[in-house]
């Protein structure tokens, strides 16, 4: 993959980017992860057809334990690490194992794609920019069992803000088809450009880290993959799962407090029953 890697390079190099002073291509772990502010660990092993769950799982295992010894050997002990690469939230959790003297708080997963995913579908349907939509959650897993939750989201129309399910008038929708829509959205990506998303994977990247590194505005609060201690709405401890999250000083914290209904009760732990049976098989590998 290295020539590859040249043309990526060049890539970056032709974009004259403001920021960018230099860039140091290499397949080597003690020269790729040495004194690292930040992490993003994008690379994982895709799921190929035969391919059984188990299978995925073992072979991300082995990438992620090795990225994360990278870190705890090579990286600085404040280093940010965002996981990409799917199974994003047990590859996250097997990473923060691996680098056990980095702190929990410090690894996340992406889930922040599907959170745009979110807010762009209600904005679409209120005939507002997506910029007017605040506050949508992503409940656990990022997969097809995660929860888009617009209970506690504002819409801006027509100069006032509105909760969610008074601007789009249409609960069945917000219920059900926005539901799947959202949670099926990549695999709609792929099936109409034969890739994975990537321009909005991008983008959804740069908006997390930059949230981590400037914080979240003012009564606004994101989705994140973050550790779970186990004291937040009911969600089972020594999990990597989506939550609704504010930043400040680099450090995150999950809103707690916020009212549940059966509803999103029902889905909020149906994901997270996913992610500790993805976790319980993962750490069998990982332990072998």
């Amino acid at each position: 993959m290295l020539p590859v890697l040249v043309g990526v390079v060049m890539e970056l190099q032709d974009c004259a980017l403001p920021l960018l002073t230099e860039i140091i291509p290499t397949d080597q772990e003690d020269v790729a992860f040495r004194d690292l502010d930040v992490a993003i660990l994008v690379g994982s092993m895709p799921r190929k057809e035969g391919m059984e769950r188990k299978d995925l799982l073992k072979a991300n295992v082995r990438i992620f334990k090795s990225q994360g010894e990278a870190l705890e050997k090579y990286a600085k002990k404040s280093v940010k690490v965002l996981v990409v690469g799917n199974p994003a939230n047990t590859n996250c959790l097997i990473a923060a194992k691996s680098a056990p003297s980095i702190p929990k708080k410090n690894f996340s997963c992406l889930t922040r794609l599907d959170h745009n995913r979110a807010r762009s579908q209600v904005a679409v349907r209120c005939g507002v920019p997506a910029t007017h939509v605040r506050n949508v959650i992503i409940w656990g897993n990022h997969s097809s069992t995660q929860y888009p939750d617009v209970h506690h989201c504002v819409v801006g129309v027509a100069g006032t803000e509105l909760p969610c399910f008074n601007a789009v008038k249409d609960d069945a929708w917000l219920k059900e088809d926005f539901i799947t829509t959202v949670q099926q959205r990549g695999a709609a990506v792929i099936k109409a450009r034969k890739l994975s998303s990537a321009m909005s994977a991008a983008k959804a990247i740069c908006d997390h880290l930059r949230d981590v590194w400037n914080g979240t505005p003012e009564g606004d609060f994101i989705s994140m993959g973050v550790y779970s201690s186990g004291n937040s709405y009911g969600v089972p401890e020594d999990l990597i799962y989506s939550f609704p999250v504010r930043v400040k000083d680099k450090d995150w914290k999950i809103v707690d407090g916020l009212a549940i209904s059966e509803f999103s009760r029902s889905k909020i732990m149906a994901t997270a029953e996913e992610l500790v049976e993805e976790r319980d098989e993962a750490l069998a590998f990982l332990a072998a």
